[in-house]
């Protein structure tokens, strides 16, 4: 028999609530298409080996082209923030990036996530950005890139991983938990919207979280 989870509105409502307090609740609207710099061949496996398993968890689609972008979700893994600077045309994907690279030189961040939406609200296009200090150096590649994609699949508050990971250790092994795995899968329930600023949508994304739980039982 399956957990019976221990989500409830008001967790799922701080999930995506920002430091604002605004609600802003996002999934894709397309299929997506990861696109990673700066790694090996063997991490470059992983890193797509968890958009795999994220995507299938969610229902989605990934593609190997975007017809109007290309690829839609670039990750960039580098050493020094200054590097995204001299990639080409990135300054006309991202506007300010230099001042945006100044903030986070003196934030001394280490990560950073961009989204484009269509105008429906969904996720078109999504920009991670990833500074291999001595911290996330130290993170395991399976772990690092399991974390980076749940965090691009849906659009989750600025502090909805800020003080507890959005992944857990069972044994030796570094697993989705599965409160997090529950709100993926409902959020891409065809019956939810694409995108909403209403927190009466915690209410109906908690729903699809019980009758998910319901019919697995």
């Amino acid at each position: 028999m399956t957990q019976t989870s221990s989500l409830t509105p008001s967790k799922i409502e701080a999930l995506f609530t920002r430091e604002s307090g605004d609600y802003a609740f996002a999934r894709w609207g397309r299929p997506i298409v990861p696109v990673v710099f700066g790694v090996e061949d063997d991490t470059l496996s992983i890193v797509k080996g968890a958009f795999e398993a994220v995507v299938a968890l969610a229902g989605h689609k990934m593609a190997d082209t975007d017809p109007e972008l290309g690829g839609n979700c670039l990750v960039f893994f580098f050493r020094d923030w200054d590097e995204l600077l001299a990639v080409p045309d990135l300054d006309r994907l991202i506007d300010g990036l230099a001042p945006l690279v100044t903030r986070l030189k003196e934030a001394d961040a280490n990560q950073y996530r961009v989204f484009r939406f269509d105008p429906d609200g969904a996720i078109k296009a999504a920009f991670v950005f990833l500074r291999m200090d001595r911290h996330l150096s130290s993170v395991p590649a399976e772990t690092l890139a399991l974390s980076q994609v749940v965090q691009t699949v849906l659009l989750w508050s600025d502090l909805a991983f800020r003080d507890r990971s959005a992944l857990a250790v069972a044994g030796e092994r570094t697993i989705l938990r599965p409160d997090i795995a529950d709100v993926i899968r409902a959020a891409y329930d065809p019956v939810l919207p694409g995108a909403a600023q209403d927190v009466s949508h915690a209410l109906r994304l908690f729903a699809r979280v019980q009758a998910g739980q319901t019919s697995a039982n």
